[in-house]
């Protein structure tokens, strides 16, 4: 294995994104550090949603919201992503495409973990005509979130594309997913505050992000997301 520092690996990836891109990418000094920055933001990310997730889930059960409740839990599954690429980008298997691969598909797997939880909740909320509650701390997280997230998902990109990984794609992915669903829920609690009439939005919320997992996930395991 070559030092990450030293001289530039002569051998180039073969497969870009699952094979979707042409130009082979060298494994260089440059190809290496931003290795470790995509190992950086995902311990960054990680540490972002443990503590995104533990609050949204709390306040979502003490709200009844479950499109809070469902955004705090794809937090904690986009944690799981965010392992995901720290293990694809520790040690040998950072100059391992069978490490890549691996990670690619795990990474598609942590979007499908949330979906049926959210999916079946949400219809039973809206069958069942469930009024939610507004929380102040709620619209807080979600708001930062919002902020923060794409910020994330933007730099994960570039890295994923320098780094031709797929893997890392689908975390920035997520990152962009986790803001839309913020945007989401943060409209659906503000709306749920000022009008009661508006009950039905936060479990449409629901669905939403039940389908939007889904889809990710499929282009996650294409490796769709990379180029």
């Amino acid at each position: 294995m070559t030092d990450a520092g030293a001289r530039p690996n002569l051998v180039a990836a073969q497969d870009c994104c699952g094979g979707s891109c042409a130009a082979p990418v060298t494994r260089d000094a440059a190809w290496h550090r931003a290795a470790r920055w995509a190992r950086c933001l995902a311990w960054v990310s990680l540490v972002w949603m443990l503590a995104e997730g533990a609050i949204g889930l709390w306040q979502g059960v003490a709200a009844g919201s479950i499109a809070l409740i469902g955004w705090a839990l794809g937090s904690v599954v986009e944690g799981m992503a965010s392992v995901i690429v720290v293990w694809r980008f520790t040690g040998d298997r950072t100059v391992s495409e069978t490490a890549e691969r691996t990670a690619q598909k795990l990474v598609a797997v942590s979007f499908w973990l949330i979906a049926p939880y959210v999916a079946v909740e949400s219809v039973r909320d809206l069958l069942g005509e469930h009024r939610s509650e507004t929380t102040a701390l709620g619209i807080v997280v979600t708001a930062l979130s919002l902020v923060a997230m794409p910020l994330l998902g933007r730099a994960k990109h570039h890295l994923a594309a320098r780094l031709d990984s797929a893997a890392t794609a689908g975390e920035g992915t997520q990152n962009y997913l986790c803001a839309i669903q913020a945007a989401a829920v943060l409209v659906s609690l503000a709306l749920t505050a000022v009008w009661s009439g508006g009950w039905w939005f936060d479990s449409i919320v629901g669905l939403g992000v039940a389908g939007a997992a889904v889809w990710q996930g499929v282009r996650s395991w294409r490796g769709d997301d990379c180029c």
